[in-house]
């Protein structure tokens, strides 16, 4: 057997158990916050509302909620079954899917956005094959939305401490993980066929909250207002430096 598949399943396996300890409330309160909502007005205005919407990778389903209470018509998917049951019993309504980011069950041509956050880096393959299956279900000129994760100065320090201990760069040895360049991202993006419309940084308070003690405060990954002061600060005098997640909007 091949490591692909066995990290793969063990990924997807990390994935059931943090959502098995998680709930939609709190999931729901993380992306009202400011930082969340931040990104997610840095995007909305490319999204249609007269279109299907996918969110692949979509969790306990709060993006989802949050969208359609704004009036878009978002679907969820995951390949975590788990995930979705959580996300029927919080809200039976949800348009919810069981599935995998590289064999969508969509035709060709037939959704007008692709959402997905934090998810195309799990893959020990790459981000390519989920996003060609993104752009053979997108309408021409669709919309694919991402977020990424950045190499930034915190989590260039966190791996290279883990390489000098002896152990892989990875944020667990049985969790795949990986992050991206502004280049590196873009490039995928544009090999896969899309045309790159924004790129900017986001959330440089939690790229600070890595750094644990003051950043950090109780609850579920809450930063404190250290961390939120400071956040605004890199923000403008080291944009890419403290860049926790890049936010791409690209279109078919």
């Amino acid at each position: 057997m091949t490591s692909e598949p066995t990290r793969y399943d063990s990924t997807r396996e990390t994935w059931e158990n943090i959502w098995d300890g998680a709930s939609v409330e709190i999931e729901l309160e993380a992306v009202a916050s400011a930082r969340s909502m931040e990104t997610i007005h840095k995007y909305i205005p490319f999204l249609p509302k007269d279109k299907p919407i996918i969110e692949a990778g979509s969790g306990l389903s709060a993006v989802v909620i949050t969208l359609r209470q704004m009036g878009y018509p978002v679907y969820g998917l995951d390949y975590a079954v788990n995930a979705l049951e959580i996300s029927r019993r919080y809200d039976p309504s949800l348009p919810l899917i069981g599935g995998d980011v590289h064999k969508l069950p969509f035709a060709e041509n037939s959704l007008g956005a692709y959402l997905s956050f934090g998810v195309l880096e799990h893959f020990e393959q790459g981000m390519m094959p989920a996003l060609d299956e993104a752009y053979r279900v997108l309408q021409p000129e669709g919309v694919l939305v991402l977020t990424i994760p950045y190499p930034n100065i915190v989590n260039k320090a966190v791996a290279w401490k883990r390489r000098s201990s002896g152990k892989s760069s990875l944020t667990d040895d049985s969790f795949y993980e990986s992050t991206y360049t502004r280049g590196a991202l873009a490039g995928n993006v544009k090999a896969a066929g899309f045309t790159v419309e924004h790129v900017s940084p986001t959330s440089h308070a939690f790229t600070l909250r890595g750094l644990g003690g003051v950043f950090q405060s109780p609850g579920y990954y809450k930063t404190s207002a250290l961390a939120e002061g400071m956040g605004r600060v890199v923000k403008i005098a080291a944009p890419w430096a403290f860049n926790y997640m890049t936010l791409v909007v690209a279109r078919k």
